[in-house]
């Protein structure tokens, strides 16, 4: 496996935890994203449910790096968090800095990590075009 793979692999992982908060333990999701506002069970689990799909898609990424589809899928889904987050943040101020400087690292890293590697994985045996 590649190491932007494991990277997401790692995020993926990351955002699994996320996923238990949002469903099991609304108070900690609270503390650690959305700090500045009252978040109800029904938040909470749609939160959750929101990551676990962006969760698949970073583990499903990870093992088919050259699934072109999948690869902008995973990427989008980096893009738009983060586009969340920063909206929460500067429209809404439901975020601390320091919780959108956490998401901003991972989100951030996987963004420019993937934009650096976007041609650098294709499928075996593929044509190049001119």
């Amino acid at each position: 496996m590649r190491a932007l793979g494991w990277w997401l692999m790692l995020v993926g992982s990351l955002r699994l935890a996320s996923v238990w908060f949002g469903f099991f333990d609304i108070w900690a999701l609270r503390l650690a994203v959305f700090s500045k506002c009252e978040m109800s069970e029904v938040h909470g689990r749609t939160f959750g449910v929101w990551t676990l799909l962006t969760c698949t898609l970073c583990f499903l990424c990870a093992f088919n790096l050259d699934n072109r589809p999948l690869y902008i899928a995973t990427f989008l889904s980096f893009v738009y968090a983060l586009g969340h987050f920063v909206t929460e943040y500067l429209v809404f101020h439901t975020m601390a800095a320091a919780n959108l400087t956490t998401v901003g690292i991972f989100a951030g890293t996987s963004i420019i990590w993937m934009m650096l590697q976007w041609n650098a994985h294709k499928p075996k045996g593929a044509l190049k075009t001119e």
